[in-house]
């Protein structure tokens, strides 16, 4: 070979050597860029772990010292940390024994505390939690608990903490004060009798009776003086007696006046002024009870104009009579009568016969003797009407009593009492307020806004609740159209559904409304038909949630849903166009190493050829480590699809892709499943930990071995092998990126992060049983519910939960 072809060869391989170089530059400016970006990662990923970390620290020391007593739990329930305060609530102390916290919920209480705690995981924090809690020797108190979830740096929830809050005695007292009210309230608005409040002469309340009795409303009575509806011969009597009461001379009054209704007429009624005063003797209010004795009054007029019918009457009545002279002889009476007081006598007999005594000798009768007597002498001295005065009997009767005075031209002729058997009355009268006040006292106090509208959308009735939810006050909304008062987003939907309600249906649909102070709310409505006694509609029932704060999370959560799908179609863009970079100077650099080798394969010697196949062997490493970057980005963010995926179909294709040594056999002792599942992604996952089992056996004879279990809600699948093992400490590391173990050069590190991002979206779990020169044992769970079981099934074992 002349001097000639000797320098050209030369150049040649100077040209090749300054392309190689060249190629290399490139590589190592690419590979330095991808190992800033994870240094960088790793370092910001480090300083937030390292504040997170301090800041909890400091917040643990907070916690500790405040007075409330605050406790950390984890998610069973069981205290992990109490400071003082908490040891001292709940006479527990976790230093010295286990304490659940479940244990001390009272029996009420237990689904209202699973359902708070259900919130808790899904929200974050749980605000005024109140339940009854038992504590040691059964004692049982109120606490109010605030509490919010700790999450670890994956962020899943892995304890909740909390301030505990003795609220015994505030719910006694409340509980107290609300039975004290809603038994007053309705002792006023079931009274038979008018009651008015009023102050400087003017009505500032009424009752429905006394509304009733004049024919007016309450709006209109507040408008109202006493002097407007009194009759003008008594205003001059009337103003003396409550003048003298403002003067502290009367603190009570009793009249007989006559009162306008609104129609113009008049009742007469019997009214009672009593002075309310502050605790300096001045006057606030008076308290007016009005009775309505119109009637009682009429029929003493025609009691004088019938008094020769009186006879005949009473002794046909199935009330007991007993009509008395002035001298208190018995005048007439009836069988009644003597039935019901067990007279063993003829009521003609009786007449004649003196009354004086006839009290002492029949308060054998009744259940309070003294009383009866010491009423009828005050009734008698008084004379004036009394309409069904109650009286117990020994025996379990009620007798109702009226006592109405006898007068002829201002005269006093004597009285007569009639006594009706009112017990099967009173009995049932008295289940019935029973009753009543029990569903009351539901509809007062339950969370739920209550609205009751007739078939013209006029609100009829609206509890406490639907108020505070509204913001308007009951008489703000009672007798207004709910559509005009209620400002809703969608005017077209309340009228659509009261239609449906006419036709018999019951739904639930959701608004947008804007409560008095200007705030957009949600509710959600559950609305059914009202009807009458006939069963016709007259009405609807509407029951309100405010679904306010949870319509905000939905808002808020589709919101970072939007920016995390933007966020990793970036992150696939950069994926994609960086494994490009990367894998075009590597064709590059395989080219390179090729030609090199065809073309003086004659003229390199033993170590020359080596290093250029050390050279293709590398570049095949570095593509398989792009490929795995790109798959492992990917692995959690392509779709899923769904087909029929045989696995011993995928397990026997993976025998013939992947390199197997001939020392190591796969083996499948069981048929695997058929199911319904991403066939790429079950490939993917299988495919790697066999891979990463026959690369890492050293036996003479290795064994890789697949089996599958089945369980309720999941498939458990366990790949096991008798190669190097695996170090204890490694278990959890080697599902992180870039984390393997050993010098093995095959192996990129990837291949069980992938593994453990599929697991993941088929919500499972991935672990690892290892031992160092025994072999590992490499367990997946896949959720059922995710991926449906075909027809072709295994014959793997069925288990009933699962063993972890």
């Amino acid at each position: 070979m002349d001097n000639k072809e000797i320098n050209l060869l030369k150049k040649a391989l100077e040209r090749q050597k300054k392309a190689r170089q060249q190629a290399e530059r490139i590589l190592e400016n690419k590979s330095k860029e991808l190992y800033d970006v994870t240094r960088h990662l790793k370092e910001t990923n480090n300083k937030l772990e390292n504040l997170l970390s301090e800041k909890t620290s400091e917040l643990d020391g907070v916690f500790m010292n405040i007075l409330d007593p605050y406790v950390l739990m984890d998610l069973q329930f069981n205290v992990i940390n109490m400071n003082t305060s908490a040891k001292e609530l709940l006479q527990k102390d976790h230093t010295k024994e286990n304490v659940n916290l479940a244990r001390f919920i009272h029996p009420d209480f237990q689904q209202y505390t699973l359902e708070s705690m259900q919130s808790l995981l899904e929200v974050g924090t749980l605000k005024n939690y109140r339940a009854k809690i038992i504590i040691s020797q059964g004692m049982e108190i109120w606490v109010q608990i605030n509490a919010s979830l700790i999450f670890n740096s994956q962020r899943k929830p892995i304890a909740a903490q909390g301030i505990i809050r003795d609220i015994t005695g505030e719910m006694e007292v409340k509980e107290l004060l609300g039975e004290q009210k809603k038994q007053l309230d309705i002792i006023v608005e079931n009274s038979p009798l008018g009651i008015l409040l009023a102050k400087d002469n003017k009505i500032i309340k009424a009752n429905e009776t006394f509304m009733q009795m004049l024919g007016y409303s309450h709006h209109e009575l507040m408008h109202i003086s006493l002097k407007d509806i009194s009759a003008p011969e008594e205003q001059s009597d009337s103003c003396m007696l409550l003048d003298q009461m403002n003067e502290g001379i009367l603190e009570e009054f009793t009249a007989i006046k006559k009162f306008f209704k609104k129609d113009g007429s008049f009742i007469l009624t019997k009214t009672r002024m009593n002075a309310v005063t502050n605790h300096q003797g001045e006057i606030n209010y008076q308290v007016g009870i009005i009775e309505d004795i119109s009637k009682e009054r009429k029929a003493e007029m025609e009691l004088k104009a019938s008094e020769s019918r009186l006879s005949t009457l009473i002794s046909n009545l199935h009330s007991g009579v007993l009509l008395e002279n002035e001298d208190r002889k018995i005048a007439l009476t009836n069988k009644m009568f003597c039935n019901l007081f067990n007279i063993p006598a003829n009521p003609e007999d009786l007449k004649g016969a003196d009354c004086s005594e006839s009290a002492e000798q029949s308060k054998v009768y009744f259940k309070n003797p003294d009383t009866f007597v010491k009423r009828i002498e005050e009734i008698l001295e008084q004379r004036e009407i009394v309409l069904s005065d109650e009286l117990e009997l020994i025996d379990g009767r009620i007798f109702e009593r009226d006592y109405i005075p006898i007068y002829n031209d201002g005269i006093y002729k004597g009285h007569l009492w009639a006594y009706h058997d009112v017990t099967i009355g009173k009995n049932y009268k008295k289940n019935l307020e029973a009753q009543r006040e029990k569903y009351s006292s539901i509809i007062a106090n339950m969370n739920l806004g209550l609205v009751e509208v007739d078939n013209n959308d006029v609100i009829q009735m609206v509890n406490q609740s639907f108020c505070q939810m509204s913001g308007f006050r009951e008489h703000e909304l009672v007798g207004k159209v709910a559509r005009d008062i209620l400002q809703v987003s969608n005017k077209e939907l309340i009228p659509s559904k009261n239609k449906r309600r006419l036709s018999g249906a019951s739904d639930s649909y959701e608004i947008e409304v804007q409560s008095k102070d200007g705030r957009n709310r949600h509710w959600l409505i559950s609305g059914a038909p009202r009807y009458n006694e006939s069963g016709t509609v007259i009405g609807s029932i509407g029951i309100h949630l405010d679904i306010t704060d949870q319509k905000n999370l939905e808002f808020q959560k589709e919101k970072l849903l939007k920016e995390l799908e933007i966020s990793n179609t970036g992150l696939q863009e950069y994926a994609h166009i960086v494994s490009h970079d990367l894998k075009s100077p590597l064709r590059s650099i395989s080219s390179l190493a090729t030609w090199l080798y065809e073309d003086y394969k004659d003229i390199l010697d033993e170590g020359g050829k080596q290093n250029l196949q050390m050279m293709q062997e590398k570049v095949a490493s570095m593509d398989k480590l792009i490929h795995g970057i790109l798959e492992y980005s990917t692995a959690n963010s392509s779709e899923l699809d769904s087909s029929t995926v045989n696995l011993n179909e995928v397990v026997s294709e993976i025998r013939e892709t992947i390199y197997i040594p001939e020392h190591v056999t796969i083996s499948v002792p069981e048929k695997l499943p058929v199911i319904q599942a991403d066939r790429t992604k079950m490939y993917q996952l299988f495919q790697n930990i066999i891979g990463n089992a026959v690369v890492h056996i050293e036996k003479k004879m290795g064994v890789v071995e697949v089996t599958a279990s089945e369980y309720d809600d999941f498939w458990e699948f366990s790949i096991k092998d008798n190669g190097v093992g695996i170090p204890e400490k490694f278990h959890k590391k080697i599902f992180k990126i870039f984390q393997s173990i050993g010098n093995n050069e095959r192996s990129t590190g990837i291949g069980l992060s992938i593994v453990k991002k599929i697991v993941d979206r088929y919500e499972g779990d991935v672990w690892v049983e290892s031992e160092v020169g025994k072999g590992t044992d490499f367990h997946f769970t896949i959720k059922k519910s995710l991926v449906s079981q075909s027809d072709e099934n295994c014959t793997g074992n069925k288990k009933a939960k699962q063993p972890f």
